[in-house]
């Protein structure tokens, strides 16, 4: 089976790259830039072609030469995410592959813009007659590894959003088993699916994990959201939508299909401290 993996040197569905290869898929990544071509290479895609997501013609390029499936992930805040998506739906549709798989975002029906934008793309797909499987992914744990040598400089876990509000987050290395099972296995075939850890945390209740992990107070800070001046003002919205309501979701989903215990995030904190040579071992 050869898969075409969207983004395949993406912070996310890099992750997906490996995931594939250990199930025995051959993946072709498609990148944006030649330079990329080698760095998809070397997560492990047998092959990488240059395409754009807003350009069909590249993409009836890339989905040349057997291959069999898709997974599509969205350009976070890109302005046509909505027509990049129905681009590459499309463009399955004309090459006739087998199987797609979007990973869209938890609660697609929330009335905000990186969350809306994820919608007609799954409504495309549900009416394209494609095999396709739908991820619901929440927050997720990776999202920490950008912010991580702040949080050990200053001794704070600061967000722009209000401190108390509670979060579901999920490992995407747990995600990415889950797209090479639906790729690879038919159980999971015209599902739509939520995808969570287990835990329910506010950030004091993070802080806290963090204090035991790196044997050290971390305090709980809040960003200024008006100093943000640098991000997309849907971003700023979804903060603001944070303050109110956060994101939560089940386990029980991930867990079933994983046949285990998802990923914890007092795990992957773990996994930062050591690599920072910070952990208490």
């Amino acid at each position: 089976m050869k898969i075409l993996v969207v983004g395949a040197v993406g912070e996310t569905a890099g992750l997906v790259v490996p995931a594939l290869v250990e199930r025995g898929v051959i993946v072709r990544g498609l990148v944006r830039r030649p330079e990329q071509v080698q760095l998809a290479k070397d997560r492990g895609a047998t092959e990488a072609v240059v395409g754009d997501l807003a350009d069909p013609e590249s993409l009836d390029a890339a989905l040349t030469d057997g291959v069999e499936g898709v997974f599509h992930i969205g350009p976070v805040f890109a302005p046509n995410e909505v027509q990049l998506g129905l681009n590459i739906v499309a463009a399955a549709q004309r090459a006739g592959v087998r199987k797609f798989v979007f990973s869209s975002v938890i609660h697609p029906i929330l009335d905000l813009p990186n969350h809306a934008a994820k919608a007609p793309v799954e409504r495309a797909l549900v009416n394209s007659m494609l095999d396709y499987t739908i991820l619901h992914p929440t927050m997720l744990f990776q999202n920490y590894a950008s912010s991580w040598a702040t949080i050990l400089e200053t001794g704070v876990l600061a967000e722009p959003w209000a401190p108390e509000t509670r979060f579901s987050r999920v490992d995407y290395r747990d995600v990415a088993e889950v797209a090479a099972i639906a790729f690879t296995e038919a159980r999971l075939a015209y599902g739509t699916f939520e995808l969570c850890a287990s835990g329910i945390h506010s950030r004091p209740d993070l802080a806290r994990k963090l204090s035991e992990i790196l044997g050290r107070d971390i305090g709980v800070g809040t960003v200024d959201r008006s100093k943000l001046s640098n991000l997309p003002s849907e971003m700023i919205e979804m903060f603001a939508h944070y303050d109110r309501s956060g994101l939560l979701g089940s386990p029980l989903v991930l867990r079933s299909i994983l046949g285990r215990e998802p990923r914890t995030l007092d795990a992957y904190f773990r996994e930062l401290a050591a690599a920072s040579g910070r952990g208490r071992g």
